[in-house]
């Protein structure tokens, strides 16, 4: 029998109240689990659950063993040597290395699990700049091969390998990488690897690093990768702006990460979320996740003071962002990657930013970045969705928003709400968009169509 047309009409109808009651039912869901993950105990606490430390009851200082504070005198043996016999205390409740007011030159030396450095005020340590005291170390399993060069690296300045329990603080006290030497051997293309870090923790648990300046790194300043439990905060981190390619931390396939109450000025960007690259990151499988930022000043002269990618193949997600002063910057929030990364980019929430003099406010790119090698699969899609960016007031600012999604896997759900950005007079278009979709709900200038795709209550039930 042959159905009327008000039969029918009635099964359309029906139809499209189901799908969009489904559509709404995956909002809803998807905005309760990103409620629990940014307002609950797992996220929301991160920064205010504090990591506790006992103290140590064993404390030696550097000149115990033979350490000279003359900045001349390489102390790299007297580092060592110090750090071995504290591991002896591992198993007694730990130890510290004390290093008082000097200036302590050294080369590569690594930490031990149960320590404590602590450089007092006027406490210098110094990173030689004789390359051959750093070391080589093999690259990381989730790169493949050095990022700026094919093949190994040099050694961070202060190392710690598959530890537990260590503690980098102090009295104000300064690690400086003296990297000029590097910046101008980097740009003149005269070394044979990749330039050493600052500071590196690799698959280590429990770490804490407060209360100290770091100066003048090679290329990064902290970089925890493969960690868990890493708490940074009140700390200066300073690059001059000509410094090529320095940033400042870089949690890297790392989760429960805290960063806060921190000062960065860096050449290039100030805190960079990563995950490794390409066919290397998608096998390692280790996402950057649970991290939490706040009460950080920011200035990147060539970069990004806030970035997540280009290196992200493991997936970066569960970030929460707020309290944040971004200023003197190239790119305010910028999210990178590109055809061949996979790994995705989702969950982000950034809230309460104050930017001042930053050229564009944020940016979405999916054509950032080269491939470590011709290797990587060219049909790994990143995929970027989820990210929600509120309560942001911008000074002095030449493009609000740059987003430049990817034709086979468009950047969606982006969420913009109560955005107020000063546009500076340079301006010709304030939003550039392309292969994005998302929401927006009280943003001046007005944001370019694609993402005004629903009406205001899509945006407010995201943000939930």
């Amino acid at each position: 029998m042959d159905m009327s047309q008000t039969q029918v009409l009635d099964i359309k109808v029906t139809i499209f109240f189901f799908q969009l009651f489904k559509q709404v039912a995956l909002l809803l869901l998807w905005a309760l689990c990103n409620a629990i993950r940014v307002n609950g105990e797992e996220s929301n606490g991160r920064c205010d659950h504090k990591l506790k430390f006992n103290p140590r009851p064993h404390s030696v200082s550097i000149q115990e063993f033979g350490a000279i504070g003359d900045g001349k005198t390489l102390n790299t043996i007297a580092f060592r040597n110090a750090i071995f016999y504290l591991k002896s205390f591992a198993d007694k409740g730990g130890a510290q290395l004390y290093v008082p007011p000097g200036r302590w030159l050294t080369g590569s030396f690594n930490l031990t699990s149960h320590l404590t450095l602590f450089l007092e005020k006027d406490a210098i340590i110094l990173g030689s700049q004789d390359p051959s005291h750093w070391g080589i170390v093999e690259p990381l399993p989730s790169y493949g091969r050095g990022i700026e060069l094919p093949g190994r690296r040099y050694r961070s300045l202060v190392n710690g390998y598959m530890l537990r329990d260590v503690v980098i603080t102090g009295d104000n006290g300064t690690i400086d990488g003296q990297g000029s030497v590097w910046w101008e051997w980097f740009t003149s293309h005269s070394l044979n690897y990749t330039r050493p870090h600052l500071v590196e923790f690799v698959s280590s648990e429990y770490v804490l690093v407060s209360n100290i300046s770091l100066l003048n790194a090679p290329a990064y300043n902290i970089h925890p990768v493969y960690c868990s439990n890493v708490h940074i905060h009140n700390i200066s981190v300073y690059a001059p702006p000509e410094s090529p390619y320095t940033v400042g931390i870089v949690p890297d396939s790392s989760d429960n990460i805290c960063i806060e109450d921190c000062n960065i000025s860096m050449g290039h960007d100030a805190i960079a979320f990563k995950s490794g690259w390409d066919e290397y990151g998608i096998a390692y499988g280790r996402p950057t996740t649970i991290a939490h930022v706040r009460r950080v000043d920011l200035r990147s002269s060539t970069g990004s003071s806030l970035a997540f990618g280009s290196e992200m193949s493991g997936g970066i997600s569960d970030i929460l962002v707020e309290e944040v002063h971004l200023y003197d910057s190239l790119t305010g929030i910028e999210f990178r990657t590109t055809i061949g990364r996979g790994g995705y980019i989702k969950e982000i929430m950034i809230s309460d930013v104050d930017l001042l003099n930053v050229n564009t406010s944020f940016a979405a790119i999916g054509d950032y970045g080269s491939h470590p090698d011709d290797k990587f699969d060219p049909d790994a899609f990143p995929v970027l969705e989820k990210i929600t960016l509120q309560n942001i007031i911008g000074t002095n600012i030449t493009i609000a928003g740059n987003f430049k999604g990817i034709e086979e896997s468009p950047f969606t759900f982006i969420c913009l709400s109560n955005i107020s950005l000063s546009i500076n007079s340079t301006s010709l278009s304030p939003w550039q968009c392309s292969y994005v979709s998302g929401f927006s709900e009280s943003v001046l200038p007005e944001p370019c169509p694609e993402l005004m795709n629903s009406s205001t209550s899509s945006c407010g039930i995201l943000m939930l």
